[in-house]
């Protein structure tokens, strides 16, 4: 199996579950948040209104998501057959088991995917996970955030925890922008001995007299790393100016 169908098949196993979810936007936003991400399984605990319209409006082409949610009546059917319930909460608990920040929870997830379904939790908007149903995950994650006000949107937190599941997955590559020919080493040097000529016929550069300004040019264009369009268009550049310093000259 490559490294992306492996990502694939850790991510779906993991189930994202809301508890108690008030607002039916929320469903909708998480699901959306869960789709971008690549997560596909959504268990509702008795939300307070679903399916709704709301939902709906706030998936954005999370459709499948919310189509496919799976309502339970309590906690513990949302996590039966889970190797890892992990549960999400920004509040410190007395009696809380293993506290990871969101991150390293994301790894005990990936690494627990192995062995079969693994549940994210988070409780209501208003209050989150009780004590009693905390206690039903393995661990307790949360999102490193402002100590002064770490609570965030329903949907958001989910967005964060989905994301560094991801990630944690190996699911991290990225659209690579167009590559180009890069300029040859005599192409480069051309255009540096242009630049030499155009300099000292604007008396920018006095031969005799040069200082660092060529070495420093040098280690520029090497930084660069130039393209052979590049090259090309500065070459077209100094071509102008040496036009208009031998108009100037012939005067």
């Amino acid at each position: 199996m490559n490294p992306s169908s492996q990502s694939a098949a850790a991510l779906a196993r993991v189930r994202v579950v809301l508890v108690h979810t008030t607002h039916p936007g929320n469903i909708g936003a998480a699901a959306r948040a869960m789709w971008t991400m690549g997560l596909r399984q959504l268990v509702l605990v008795m939300p307070e209104r679903f399916p709704h319209a709301d939902a709906t409006a706030l998936a954005t082409g999370a459709a499948e998501v919310l189509a496919n949610a799976r309502i339970a009546t309590t906690l513990r059917d949302a996590l039966a057959g889970c190797a890892l319930a992990v549960g999400l909460s920004a509040r410190a608990r007395a009696f809380a088991g293993r506290v990871l920040p969101i991150r390293d929870a994301a790894e005990e997830v990936i690494g627990s995917a192995a062995e079969g379904d693994v549940a994210l939790v988070f409780g209501t908007e208003m209050s989150g996970l009780s004590n009693a149903e905390l206690a039903q995950c393995g661990i307790v994650a949360t999102i490193p955030a402002n100590p002064e006000y770490p609570s965030l949107n329903l949907a958001a937190a989910v967005q964060v925890a989905a994301y560094e599941v991801r990630i944690a997955a190996g699911a991290h590559r990225v659209w690579a922008a167009p590559r180009f020919r890069p300029a040859t080493h005599d192409e480069t040097e051309a255009l540096y001995a242009h630049a030499s000529r155009t300099l000292t016929a604007l008396r920018f550069l006095n031969p005799a007299q040069p200082k660092r300004l060529l070495p420093r040019l040098r280690r520029l264009f090497g930084r660069a790393k130039l393209e052979r369009e590049e090259v090309n268009i500065l070459r077209g550049i100094l071509a102008r100016v040496d036009q208009f310093v031998d108009r100037d000259t012939e005067r």
